[in-house]
């Protein structure tokens, strides 16, 4: 990362280029890995995150028998890149993720588990747990 910029910077700018292979900004899926998936649909590169998923998992349970850890940092780095696609397809971004986990901060994991399991049971329109 150059010195200049931060986390968020970067992960602001990758996701303009990605947004940028979109079908509705002209991506060419012949040029471009990005546009390719895009033009695919939601199948191809959801896909490309369960096997990523699937990667990072691969790659922590060799760290923990003695595998190189940096084979994680790799492997999150594409989960991340494929999950960032799936952002743009859906009119996201890495801040609406940075702005979610923000809101999260402070809260108990377990407190939020359960806020999430009181929401599955409420009423639409009564706010009433069933």
């Amino acid at each position: 990362m150059r010195p200049d910029t931060n986390s968020a910077d970067s992960l602001a700018a990758l996701a303009a280029v990605i947004a940028s292979r979109l079908p509705a900004h002209g991506g060419n899926p012949e040029a471009s890995y990005v546009a390719r998936l895009l033009h695919k649909g939601p199948d191809a590169f959801l896909k490309k995150i369960g096997e990523e998923a699937t990667e990072v998992v691969m790659a922590a349970k060799d760290a923990d028998h003695g595998g190189d850890k940096s084979k994680i940092v790799y492997e999150v780095a594409d989960l991340w890149f494929h999950s960032m696609i799936a952002l743009a397809h859906y009119g996201l971004t890495p801040a609406d993720v940075i702005a979610e986990l923000v809101r999260r901060e402070g809260t108990s994991g377990l407190e939020e588990k359960a806020m999430r399991k009181l929401k599955e049971h409420e009423i639409p329109g009564q706010g009433n747990v069933t």
